[in-house]
């Protein structure tokens, strides 16, 4: 995984769309943000410029319109920012994180059996 910028929360917002409808213009990611978040077309451009310029954006000219596409993919940038996460809260105990999660969220049976399903793949793979 290369190096990846941190994304702010409302860049976040911005990403969702463009990796959920690639390519896509500035005047649907406008259309969208506004009535969405309630943020101004400036502010949408804004962060349209700042995702241009962390190079997780890009686009391409037709006509009048840009046409806006991501160079980072949603996999990637959730990957960077778990690990982000990790470190920054459990200094990087992933055992920790999961025990703090089990104990405060109530899961259903189907959840549990789904977790008991990816610990026993993860245990065979470290045989």
């Amino acid at each position: 995984m290369k190096n990846i910028p941190k994304i702010s929360e409302a860049e976040w917002e911005v990403m969702k769309l463009i990796w959920k409808n690639n390519p896509i213009t500035s005047d649907i990611l406008i259309s969208i943000l506004t009535d969405k978040m309630r943020w101004s077309s400036q502010t949408v451009k804004t962060f349209i410029n700042r995702l241009l310029n962390k190079k997780v954006i890009d686009y391409e000219k037709s006509g009048r319109c840009y046409m806006y596409y991501p160079l980072i993919s949603e996999k990637d940038c959730i990957k960077a920012e778990n690990k982000s996460f990790l470190e920054r809260v459990y200094d990087g105990a992933v055992g920790m994180l999961f025990t703090n999660f089990l104990e405060q969220e109530s899961l259903s049976a189907k959840e549990i059996e789904a977790l008991q399903e990816l610990l026993e793949e993860k245990k065979k793979k470290n045989s």
